[in-house]
């Protein structure tokens, strides 16, 4: 296997996780943990989670098909997007975002990048 496939399969890899977490598990006691939220505010928000976790999934897939169809600009510019989303919710939410999200899309572009 390609370092590039092994890097797209790592970050969709890692996106298919945070679906499962904000859109399957959001309310579970552990996720709740993981981010530290009351159940309380785990209800308020369940329906926005839902909608990033399903982004997150989009973005997994996107991945996917791209590289599987040879498409590397269009991976490229999927793994920028999450660079720049890593980013923001870095920024906004929790800077631990850029070590899961940002810095592996990263990588996975560089990688690609060198193909």
């Amino acid at each position: 296997m390609q370092p590039s496939t092994i890097a797209i399969v790592v970050v969709a890899g890692l996106h298919v996780g945070f679906f499962i977490l904000e859109s399957l598990l959001w309310v579970s006691p552990m996720v709740r943990r993981m981010f530290n939220t009351s159940k309380e505010e785990a209800e308020t928000t369940r329906v926005l989670a839902l909608n990033q976790g399903f982004y997150n999934l989009g973005a997994a897939a996107l991945l996917i098909w791209l590289h599987s169809t040879s498409n590397t600009a269009g991976a490229m510019a999927v793994l920028l997007f999450l660079v720049g989303m890593g980013l923001v919710g870095a920024l906004t939410a929790n800077w631990r975002i850029i070590l899961l999200q940002s810095l592996p899309a990263l990588a996975a572009f560089l990688i690609l990048g060198m193909n």
